[in-house]
């Protein structure tokens, strides 16, 4: 038995992963992914998935699958963290940790500008014309170059949205909507593609 199976099993879970259920007042965002070990002591490479690198740093806490592990240290290799986990002593471990998420808790999300929203809280709301028609609920999130793109799915399908100004015109998180007014043809672009 490796030395990651033994001190990961040590520690206490906040989550349930092998059923799936999460603790009721700790969701978690993905803050990058693991990619590979890097070099011979169990550091580990990292793909960055947030827009605050300064979230690696030495003494951050991450959780990987529910198990709360610290960045021991850190070290940068063309835009990438190498991180040395308090967990992690050799290859072997790291090795095991390939393709896993490093996360957060959302309650430690930084703070956002007015009008700008993580894709977590926008995901599940509904979405409405201006004239109140119901379109959906947003699905999924499509990022682009540009903009980001809402998939939403209603009773006719999946409707493409972008998220632009010109069409965005709302969104109310408290009660649970996002207001567009569309462009000329979008809706009926879409339902096209779906039928």
């Amino acid at each position: 038995m490796s030395g990651l199976d033994l001190r990961l099993s040590d520690i206490t879970p906040l989550r349930n992963t092998e059923s799936g259920t999460e603790s009721p007042d700790l969701d978690f965002i993905t803050i990058g992914r693991i990619v590979a070990p890097w070099g011979v002591k169990g550091n580990v490479k990292v793909q960055i998935e947030t827009d605050f690198p300064q979230r690696f740093s030495p003494g951050e806490e991450v959780f990987i699958d529910g198990t709360p592990v610290t960045i021991a240290d850190v070290s940068w290799h063309r835009d990438r963290p190498i991180l040395k986990l308090s967990a992690i002593d050799c290859v072997e471990d790291a090795q095991q940790l390939r393709g896993k998420s490093l996360e957060i808790p959302q309650s430690q999300a930084q703070p956002l500008p007015e009008d700008h929203y993580y894709h977590f809280q926008l995901i599940g709301l509904e979405v409405r014309t201006t004239g109140g028609e119901h379109l959906g609920e947003v699905r999924e999130i499509l990022t682009g170059k540009s903009n980001d793109t809402y998939v939403v799915q209603g009773t006719e399908g999946e409707t493409l949205i972008p998220a632009i100004e010109d069409v965005v015109k709302s969104v109310n998180l408290e009660r649970g909507f996002i207001e567009i007014e569309p462009i000329a043809g979008l809706l009926e672009l879409n339902r096209k593609k779906t039928d």
